[in-house]
């Protein structure tokens, strides 16, 4: 049953048999046999993909209930709802765990020996179920409403630019002056395309930039930007230490959209885990506290 929920959510066979570190052939042999004791055709297998039958849509969400009890059950039973321990999952963006979250999971890891963390890092949004995570950071907009969602602050997105820089090629003073500006662009799921708001006014719009630079991190895009390669567009608590330095001067800030919502999110469980339930009420103030000071438009 594992196994055939395991090759849908995967996609093929031999991705599933990697997941769950066994013989593609003892899968393969597996779900043959799981078919024959049903007496029906449960997958459509071709060279490219895994299609579930008719028969197979319900059989595998009915396979799914039946896993995540038998899952709950053993984790009842080994003091997982009573006792925080345990391993838990927390995704995060990159940055945001460098600059914010990393902190907090170091408290929260020495208030709770017996909980384990597993941090994975990505600007892309990390499905909770398919990476069997617990909770996750999100920066932008929530558009999956099956998940749990606690607001713990907002950031700005803003345009920055060296005094060298500025000094050399003048200050933009509308968002379209940047169209003919040299640009680092950071290339990113929540900050591409570059979107701005004219002063008082609710539409958006885009700037089809031509980056002179284009880079995979904000590090990267900050870094570029101090030494006068162009201005760039990135979330404030990325540029903060370079703008308070004076490396670095925020540019264009009547144009700046609404602040981006960060939230703590997590799938809603009739029973939650220990562990899970004493990192949330760690986690929440503490982050809302880290991100405090960002998110107010001058």
């Amino acid at each position: 049953m594992a196994m055939l929920v395991s090759s849908v959510e995967t996609g093929s066979l031999s991705a599933a048999a990697r997941r769950m570190r066994i013989p593609v052939a003892t899968l393969t042999r597996n779900i043959n046999d799981l078919e024959t004791l049903v007496g029906t055709k449960l997958l459509v297998r071709t060279t490219r993909k895994l299609t579930p039958t008719e028969a197979g849509v319900d059989y595998i969400a009915a396979a799914k209930q039946i896993l995540e009890q038998v899952d709950e059950q053993e984790r009842r039973a080994a003091g997982e709802f009573q006792t925080p321990r345990g391993e838990l999952v927390v995704t995060t963006p990159v940055q945001a765990a460098r600059l914010r979250v990393l902190k907090v999971i170091d408290q929260f890891l020495t208030a709770y020996p017996e909980i384990r963390i597993r941090l994975v890092q990505s600007d892309r949004n990390v499905d909770l179920i398919d990476a069997h995570a617990d909770v996750a950071i999100r920066i932008g907009r929530l558009r999956d409403s099956s998940l749990v969602a606690a607001r713990v602050g907002t950031l700005r997105v803003v345009v920055v630019a060296s005094p060298g820089l500025l000094e050399k090629f003048g200050t933009p003073e509308t968002p379209h002056d940047l169209q003919n500006y040299p640009c680092v662009v950071f290339d990113s799921p929540y900050l591409s395309p570059w979107r701005f708001r004219n002063p008082g006014m609710e539409e958006t719009f885009t700037i089809a930039e031509i980056p002179r630079l284009l880079v995979s991190s904000p590090d990267a895009a900050v870094d570029a930007a101090i030494d006068g390669v162009g201005a760039t567009l990135l979330l404030e608590h990325d540029v903060q230490a370079a703008v308070n330095s004076g490396k670095l001067r925020y540019i264009l800030q009547s144009y700046e959209v609404e602040p981006i919502p960060v939230h703590l999110v997590y799938l809603s469980r009739n029973l939650m885990p220990a562990k899970l339930r004493h990192f949330i009420d760690f986690a929440l103030p503490r982050l809302r506290e880290e991100l405090a000071s960002f998110g107010r438009i001058p």
